[in-house]
């Protein structure tokens, strides 16, 4: 059997590792659109743990594992002891007996670590308040799907403007992970923490991408291959609104005119869900050189590809003669015990 390992940040895998795993995910949207989803989890559980609701890591889940032949369990808060009652630990202990993977959602970063450390299955972090590792590997292979072409991945330039998210740290860190190059454009006071540019400075040393950070976001376009917004403000945040909003808007919206100062070939992506008119206009969110539908759609075949990838090389494959013995085990003791005379 595989290794247990877990999915809790991209920088857990090497540049290899996440080229194969995106491979995976491509080859299964190919077989996943000829109707041919081959049902590599046949009667696997999921436990899906959501702190917040979501719309597509929820949908993406479900119907990715429903797909591969297996079946989902929906937790929320109130419905189990997760730190209540009962320790992450012991609860962690105890979903891993009873199913194959666990996707977590969770406030806190920590509860995700934390909760992984106690998994004796697959963990897969499924958003925290630091990262959201399953968005950005979705993100990475609808950029495979879009390429300019003549380019390859280690080529292309991401922008991302706005706040530093969490999906601004997952997505500024398998970038340069992956060697390409990565350019943040927002105010100083939104701008990454010195610990997020030290993972990704480290990274681009290793895989010969780049990072930079900087306010001026209409040179931070000029050369952009994608250009990457999310909301300006998130959970435990809405105190801030009106100064965020104060401090993004209008310079940091991305408008038809902003765009059009990039390369005509430039595209649009946003992680959704949009606050339309605000980080992003309507315009722009419709336009052609929008993707952000091919970017959710994606999110099934990653969270199916994830799956696999982590679960699958850990099943046990009982041979038809094992299943046959067991069968005729259990059928003969049940006829023997419960039906004779009924």
């Amino acid at each position: 059997m595989k290794p247990l390992r877990h999915f809790i940040d991209t920088q857990d895998f090497t540049k290899a590792e996440l080229l194969d795993l995106m491979s995976l995910i491509l080859q299964i949207k190919e077989a996943d659109k000829q109707g041919a989803t081959p049902k590599l989890l046949q009667d696997c559980s999921l436990a899906m743990i959501f702190e917040e609701p979501s719309t597509r890591t929820r949908i993406s889940f479900e119907v990715g594992i429903s797909e591969l032949g297996g079946h989902a369990l929906y937790l929320k808060p109130g419905e189990i002891h997760l730190g209540a009652r009962e320790s992450i630990y012991d609860t962690a202990q105890v979903i891993s007996r009873m199913v194959d993977v666990i996707m977590i959602r969770a406030l806190k970063h920590e509860t995700v670590t934390s909760f992984a450390a106690g998994a004796t299955v697959p963990v897969i972090n499924g958003l925290t308040n630091y990262n959201h590792p399953t968005q950005v590997v979705c993100d990475v292979v609808t950029m495979m799907e879009h390429m300019p072409a003549g380019k390859k991945l280690e080529d292309l330039n991401v922008t991302f403007i706005g706040d530093a998210t969490n999906v601004l740290s997952s997505l500024m860190h398998i970038c340069t992970q992956l060697g390409m190059n990565f350019t943040h454009a927002a105010p100083k006071k939104y701008q990454p923490p010195q610990a997020w540019m030290d993972i990704a400075n480290a990274n681009c040393a290793a895989s010969g991408g780049s990072v930079r950070v900087t306010e001026d976001v209409v040179e931070a376009v000029r050369n952009a291959d994608f250009i990457y917004t999310d909301l300006w403000w998130w959970v435990d945040q809405e105190d801030q609104i009106p100064e965020r909003r104060a401090a993004f808007m209008p310079t940091y919206q991305v408008t038809m005119d902003l765009l059009k100062k990039a390369p005509a070939h430039c595209k649009f992506m946003h992680c959704l869900p949009a606050s339309r008119g605000v980080e992003v206009t309507d315009e722009v969110m419709d336009c052609p050189q929008s993707i952000i539908y091919d970017q959710s759609e994606n999110r099934l075949h990653t969270e199916k590809g994830l799956m696999v990838w982590l679960v699958y090389p850990r099943l046990k494959k009982p041979s038809e003669a094992l299943r046959s013995y067991h069968a005729g085990k259990i059928e003969g003791f049940i006829d023997q015990k419960f039906m004779n005379g009924a």
